[in-house]
């Protein structure tokens, strides 16, 4: 894909600008690229080039879903909430599309700064929120529940989810020599975290935490850690006190009312589960027996999430979903962790990359603990892009050395 003009990166072009302000355009540009991508199975040399990473356990993960789908109550229902499982297709086009580590920093660079541009709006959208959404669908659509930095994303969750493995993915590239640094990157990504902060989502904030964690230990620059301190303390100086303050200190008050919900709705999720241990309940179909297993204490009688990613899996799959969707991520860091310990110092863009995405996936998962990220389709879309990222440098170093014989 080194050609510019090539029809893989016009589409890939559009494809980021989906991700940073369309859903209809991401997933029409989706369809777009899984027909280039199909096209290569008619050239030999393409066909033969063309690798599918974690094929075995995404491929069981959809079986599982597609198993609690038929073994549902409402059949038809289920299996048309599945649909969510061809985003998988994200994964695998990317990681035939993007032909080299280039084709992969060229995206992961466009997706970093499509994203600064994002978080400048809603960061403009809090600061300048009118009390009352302005006229006309465009200025009502921003201005509506402009209090949490949302931009062009329905919900601020989206944008904190899309934001946090953006920021995380990128991060590597602060550090000089390591993945391309550019003199605008600082700026940019303190812009990110900015219009993190103002999506005021406490589970985003726990996910990159944990993330930046894991990040400066897979590369052992731990002067990272004070850096994103520094970094939060002057952003608590910029961004308003009292709404920020109080999402903080709520992180560790039992006593806060979103809290006890989510430990109601988990509750609830495991009473559904012991009820429906194999297969659950079937896709999409929580919201509909939600009421029965509501707690008496539970402000919200009616959910179609729990607000807990895994929860969710097993109250919807049963435990084979769980244990499929499981396996996807394990064999992700299994084998993403290996890549990194193959490539050496010299290879800075190549680790940086690799890193990044060990990363991002982790800051995914961690947020998905209060929230189920991985059923928003804009969020998932980007997590599996930025886990495709590290297996285009794995195709590019080609396979590993067998040891030698002694």
């Amino acid at each position: 894909m080194s050609n510019a003009r090539s029809p893989e990166r016009w589409a890939l072009g559009l494809f980021l600008i989906g991700l940073a302000f369309s859903i209809t355009l991401s997933q029409v540009t989706l369809a777009l690229l899984v027909l280039l991508w199909v096209y290569r199975l008619w050239d030999a040399r393409a066909r033969a080039a063309m690798t599918f990473p974690l094929a075995t356990p995404f491929l069981a993960f959809v079986a599982a879903s597609l198993l609690a789908a038929l073994r549902s109550a409402d059949v038809w229902e289920s299996l048309a909430k599945s649909k969510a499982l061809l985003l998988i297709l994200v994964f695998f086009t990317l990681v035939d599309l993007l032909g080299s580590a280039d084709d992969a920093d060229w995206f992961l660079a466009r997706l970093f700064l499509l994203m600064a541009v994002v978080s400048l709006l809603g960061v403009v959208q809090v600061a300048f929120c009118p009390e009352k959404p302005l006229g006309g669908p465009l200025l009502w659509r921003w201005t509506r529940n402009c209090h949490r930095a949302h931009a062009f994303y329905s919900i601020y969750m989206t944008l904190a989810g899309v934001l946090t493995l953006t920021l995380l993915a990128t991060l590597p590239r602060l550090f000089t020599g390591l993945s391309g640094w550019r003199w605008w990157m600082p700026p940019a990504w303190a812009l990110s975290g900015l219009g993190l902060l103002a999506t005021y989502t406490r589970g985003a904030w726990l996910g990159f935490l944990v993330g930046a964690v894991t990040l400066s230990l897979l590369l052992r620059r731990f002067w990272v850690l004070g850096a994103i301190g520094a970094g939060l303390v002057l952003a608590l100086l910029v961004l308003p006190a009292g709404p920020l303050e109080l999402r903080i200190k709520s992180l560790v008050d039992p006593a806060d009312p979103t809290l006890r919900e989510r430990l109601y709705m988990w509750e609830s999720a495991l009473a559904i589960a012991r009820d429906h241990p194999l297969t659950g309940v079937g896709v999409g179909q929580v919201k509909v027996v939600y009421p029965r297993y509501a707690r008496p204490e539970a402000f919200k009688k009616t959910a179609s999430h729990l607000h807990n990613t895994p929860l969710q899996i097993l109250a919807e799959r049963g435990v084979l979903g769980l244990a499929a969707w499981a396996w996807i991520w394990v064999a992700f860091f299994v084998r993403a962790g290996r890549l990194l310990g193959r490539l050496g110092p010299d290879q800075g863009r190549e680790r940086g990359l690799v890193a990044g995405s060990l990363a991002a996936i982790v800051g995914f998962l961690v947020a998905g603990l209060s929230e189920f990220n991985f059923g928003d389709s804009e969020v998932v879309m980007v997590a599996y892009a930025l886990m495709a990222l590290a297996f285009v440098v794995e195709r590019s170093l080609g396979p590993p050395h067998p040891p030698l014989s002694p």
